[in-house]
């Protein structure tokens, strides 16, 4: 009932404008707000809070800190629920390709964020609502403020539901086998350049030459591979890398 009060009282002191932001906000998540400044600051870019000499913390960046941690967890517990018998590997893998910023980002797109996104004026109509790493950044800050004004069950039950409308996970599970993609996914989910490939040899005659390529992440040699061209090479070192990044 307090709760309830409090969020009746916030919005009185909002503008109509925000008022109805707010209450499309609803409509948008199917969750009732009840702190509507949590969810006014996770849509905010910090082009408007430098624009209107705001605190630093009034943009989506916070609660995007807490919102990733969150989206983490429940993305580690649908994965664990849908495939109990994997391994660890596979699992950090399919979680990495989960929460990276083009998954996040096309989520955001088909849910309808960018039409929610607050802008400063030097920014306006040049698109910046609709890159990646806005809609993927104010996807986590959504989430971390349903978490903040509703707990985790709350936030969890919106993310697994989004998840199921919008991955094929069979889809993802095919596709797969590209394991220099999936060492990039690896390697950025742990904050690390990305991976460089190079030829350390070649043989044999010029209608069957064998490369062979060794993969380097973070100046350090991580994976060989051999292949009948360099494609292929590259695509056995990767595999070999993400093997030793799974023990590590």
């Amino acid at each position: 009932m307090f709760r309830r009060i409090r969020s009746i009282w916030s919005r009185r002191k909002l503008s109509p404008d925000y008022k109805k932001k707010v209450s499309d906000i609803e409509v948008l998540t199917g969750i009732p707000v009840l702190r509507p400044e949590l969810y006014l600051k996770a849509l905010r870019h910090r082009s408007i809070v430098t624009e209107k000499n705001m605190d630093p913390t009034e943009s989506y960046e916070q609660l995007e800190f807490i919102g990733d941690a969150i989206l983490d967890l429940v993305t580690s517990e649908i994965i664990f629920e849908r495939f109990p018998s994997k391994s660890e590997g596979f699992m950090t893998q399919l979680r990495s390709r989960l929460v990276k910023g083009q998954m996040l980002a096309e989520i955001a797109k088909n849910i309808g964020i960018p039409s929610f996104i607050e802008l400063g004026d030097r920014v306006k109509n040049q698109g910046v609502e609709h890159t990646e790493s806005v809609l993927a950044d104010t996807f986590e800050a959504l989430v971390g403020a349903i978490f903040e004004d509703h707990g985790y069950y709350t936030a969890r039950t919106y993310v697994m539901k989004l998840y199921q409308t919008w991955i094929d996970f069979d889809e993802l599970i095919s596709t797969q086998d590209n394991y220099k993609s999936m060492l990039l996914e690896a390697v950025q989910s742990l904050k690390k350049p990305a991976p460089i490939y190079r030829v350390i040899s070649e043989s044999g005659p010029g209608h069957d030459k064998m490369f062979e390529v060794e993969v380097v992440v973070n100046q350090l040699p991580f994976g060989q591979g051999r292949g009948k061209n360099k494609k292929k090479a590259e695509q056995e070192a990767a595999k070999n890398a993400l093997n030793r990044l799974n023990e590590i």
